[in-house]
């Protein structure tokens, strides 16, 4: 895998991998929660093909500083902050669970910089229903910071109101990727975020679960570049 590089952006030092050549179109990468930048390892190889790939760790994952602050808003904020570090714009920003959370309340802020949007398995800022618990913590070593996952379930069981709001601020072309009966993700809420969207296609890999790319990583590829292909 890439070497981990770090970026300061504002009061946290966030760590990213690179692959691709320097004058390739940029693509940012959000993993879900618990994950790092190492989470797209089986997909990046195609994807640094065609783009400039950025593999962040967010906040209160790997590489970067785990704060202990955490929350929806919080990393929308850094992805902003990393793609203004790096002088990035225009980018292809991809996300999956609370990194597509995240990449799509960044594209509602900040429009210009984003040229097309990726959500894979996003979980809509709608409540959850039923609400969600927060487990236990693991025992061991933790991969990332458990205040993280604290303040997910937090902002699923009530997430800020103005986020569905926001969602048809998003005028970028937008792929929306669902995993199918077998995620926990409810399917109509992905199907009803697709709907609002201005500029959205809807993709759903059938069993494929809440881990699209890890688990079909060919068809998610396939999608991705269906969706990049220019239009004849």
């Amino acid at each position: 895998m890439s070497d981990v590089r770090k970026v300061q952006v504002g009061e946290v030092q966030l760590a990213y991998r690179v692959w691709g050549e320097g004058d390739a179109p940029p693509a940012v990468l959000l993993h879900s929660l618990g994950e790092d930048g190492e989470d797209w390892r089986g997909v990046v190889g195609r994807l640094a093909g065609t783009h400039r790939v950025f593999a962040l760790d967010q906040r209160g994952h790997g590489h970067s500083d785990w704060p202990g602050d955490y929350g929806f808003a919080r990393w929308r904020d850094d992805a902003l902050g990393f793609l203004r570090a790096l002088g990035l714009e225009r980018v292809l920003l991809i996300g999956h669970s609370l990194g597509a959370v995240a990449a799509l309340l960044a594209a509602a802020e900040r429009p210009d910089l984003v040229e097309r949007l990726v959500l894979e398995e996003v979980a809509p800022p709608l409540p959850a229903d039923p609400p969600q618990e927060v487990p236990p913590r693991p025992a061991g070593p933790a991969s990332f910071d458990w205040q993280a996952k604290i303040a997910v379930v937090a902002e699923r069981n009530a997430p800020d109101p103005a986020w569905w709001e926001a969602v048809a601020r998003v005028t970028v072309p937008t792929l929306v990727i669902a995993g199918g009966e077998t995620s926990h993700v409810p399917q109509e809420q992905l199907a009803a975020l697709a709907e609002r969207l201005p500029d959205a296609r809807l993709v759903t890999v059938e069993g494929a679960g809440h881990l699209v790319h890890e688990e079909r990583p060919g068809e998610f590829l396939a999608a991705v570049a269906s969706f990049l292909a220019p239009h004849t």
